[in-house]
């Protein structure tokens, strides 16, 4: 990709003329592009700071991805729906498949799967990318997905959400014996680390990191006599579960997740132990809808009869 500098744009910082010329380009991805030596002025790689001047030539490695677009529907991918009316599909996410795709090339997400099976949902929802998907559940992370199959009910279900109605509950095995109890804890990203957030117990990291409120309930926990020592399988209820929520929450409190080294709990998994169990919620055509999810083979064979929910 090939620019000439204009005289009203002499002076410039490049990676501002880059978001104003450059489809689908933002400050982060052009500063990502000058980092990889991808940004050249009259041939020569610049950083992201770097001023333009009138007749310079910018030229570009390769373009950006568009930061929304439609997915691609994959009818290959399995798709397991535990209720689907002409409102609303639940279905049952299995751990290590993303929600929604980050760039247009994806094809293994759920939402390649649903709009293979769902066409009408293209469009519907947050973004493109994430057609009717109401929630996210992280990638280790398997159970119930609320998804809508219009626009009328996704604005329907989103009001509910926002108002926390849907009762969201979960099931997870934790390190040490845990006590029923009420977490809490606001949670903020992670300085430095997009991959983490973090539980504040600080008023100062609550004001400084911009930290939003979060509760998690534990509702039930059962001792679990392992080799590997005392652990507890917990049920939790998150009625807006916070990116991370109950895996920080829990972690916080001293009872980090089997399997999620991320926030120190103890290796034997190759995911952590988190399991979308139950969803609650209004059904955009009156009454109450109440979905439930079995805990997976892999999950349900280190609990035994203890997963009944």
């Amino acid at each position: 990709m090939r620019i000439e500098i204009s005289e009203s744009e002499d002076g410039h910082r490049v990676d501002r003329v880059l978001v104003a010329r450059v489809p689908a380009m933002s400050r982060a991805i052009a500063r990502e592009f000058a980092e990889e030596g991808k940004v050249r002025i009259n041939g020569r790689r610049v950083k992201k700071g770097t001023r333009v001047h009138s007749g310079d030539v910018v030229t570009l490695e390769g373009a950006p991805t568009p930061r929304d677009f439609r997915p691609t529907a994959n009818p290959d991918l399995d798709l397991v729906v535990l209720h689907e009316d002409e409102h609303v599909v639940v279905i049952d996410k299995p751990a290590k498949r993303a929600c929604h795709p980050l760039r247009n090339d994806e094809t293994d997400t759920v939402a390649n799967a649903l709009v293979a099976r769902f066409p009408e949902m293209q469009g519907v929802g947050y973004a493109d990318r994430e057609p009717g998907i109401l929630h996210r559940l992280d990638l280790d992370t398997s159970g119930v997905l609320v998804c809508a199959r219009s626009e009328e009910a996704f604005h329907a279900l989103r009001s509910e959400l926002r108002a926390g109605r849907f009762d969201k509950r979960y099931l997870a095995l934790c390190e040490g014996e845990v006590s029923t109890q009420t977490i809490d804890l606001p949670i903020a990203n992670e300085p430095g680390d997009k991959s983490r957030v973090r539980a504040c117990l600080d008023e100062r990291d609550i004001s400084r990191l911009g930290a939003k409120h979060a509760l998690t309930e534990v509702l039930r926990a059962d001792v679990v006599m392992t080799e590997a020592g005392v652990r507890s399988l917990v049920s939790v209820r998150a009625r807006f579960a916070r990116r991370h929520q109950v895996r920080v929450h829990l972690a916080t409190i001293g009872h980090p997740l089997v399997g999620d080294e991320r926030y120190g709990g103890p290796p034997g998994l190759d995911r952590h132990f988190l399991h979308a169990s139950t969803i609650i919620f209004p059904h955009p055509s009156g009454g109450i809808l109440k979905v439930k999810s079995k805990l997976p083979s892999e999950l349900a064979e280190l609990v035994g009869e203890l997963s009944a929910d």
